[in-house]
């Protein structure tokens, strides 16, 4: 008797991605909640115009990837497209302020007499925005390729977190208090910012997971971002104590006018 092997059904993967960026929009607002929107509903914070903009847009980057998966959960395809513009548009956004404001910390730092160890730690905020800006970038290429499109979109917002977490750290260690946020004082040595950058980075292991459950292998695009990211960690503190980074800042100094 002949015996017909039927395939494994497809999942409703799009419930997945609400659940993820439900998560990744609790874990940015959380990690920013003592910091700056607390803070600011106290009027105890401090900082330039471009900083309120940066925490705007990259805020609003987390809602919009939410309601896009949202919309694809509920089979609103034609309207999750229509707002892809406007993603693109932000992401451009975010991408400018995310250097200038990384920029302006590295002035900061500078003229409080902070010296190299500023110019260092000046690669953690800046890897990440371009790191950001890569995902999308391969997001957007692979538009009709949504299989890759999404899994880069959700390694593009993943990337954006480490901020949140270390801040996380940083209430943790000092107990926050008025005006406190981790840019007033010192910089971290560079390996201080591995153990927030590894928890976001298993952010991604949850994704592949899921992958192996539904399909039986983890998608290319994930083994491709968690090694990027992985390289990206391990860079960051070989490559920021050089003289060739040093001259790097010296050069966003002068490009930051």
């Amino acid at each position: 008797m002949a015996t017909i092997a039927q395939a494994r059904p497809r999942p409703l993967v799009s419930k997945f991605y609400v659940t993820m960026a439900a998560l990744f929009a609790a874990i940015a607002f959380g990690g920013f909640f003592g910091t700056y929107w607390l803070q600011l509903a106290r009027g105890t914070f401090t900082g330039s115009p471009m900083m309120h903009l940066h925490g705007l847009l990259f805020s609003l980057w987390t809602l919009f990837f939410l309601s896009q998966a949202l919309l694809v959960a509920n089979r609103q395809l034609k309207t999750h497209r229509a707002w892809g513009l406007f993603g693109i548009a932000l992401a451009t956004a975010m991408v400018f302020t995310g250097l200038a404001v990384a920029i302006q910390g590295l002035q900061f730092r500078l003229d409080a007499g902070h010296g190299d160890a500023a110019r260092a730690f000046t690669i953690v905020p800046v890897s990440a925005v371009l790191m950001f800006a890569g995902f999308v970038t391969a997001a957007i290429l692979n538009l009709r390729r949504p299989e890759w499109h999404k899994r880069f979109m959700l390694l593009a917002t993943t990337s954006l977190l480490q901020a949140a977490v270390a801040r996380m750290f940083f209430l943790a260690a000092t107990g926050g208090g008025p005006g406190a946020r981790p840019g007033l004082g010192p910089p971290q040595p560079i390996g201080n910012t591995t153990v927030a950058g590894l928890i976001v980075e298993l952010l991604v292991v949850p994704a592949m997971v899921h992958d192996w459950r539904a399909y039986g292998r983890v998608h290319p695009a994930y083994w491709w971002g968690f090694a990027l990211s992985l390289l990206l960690l391990t860079a960051r503190p070989v490559v920021g104590y050089t003289d060739a980074w040093y001259r790097f800042t010296d050069f966003l100094i002068a490009f930051g006018g």
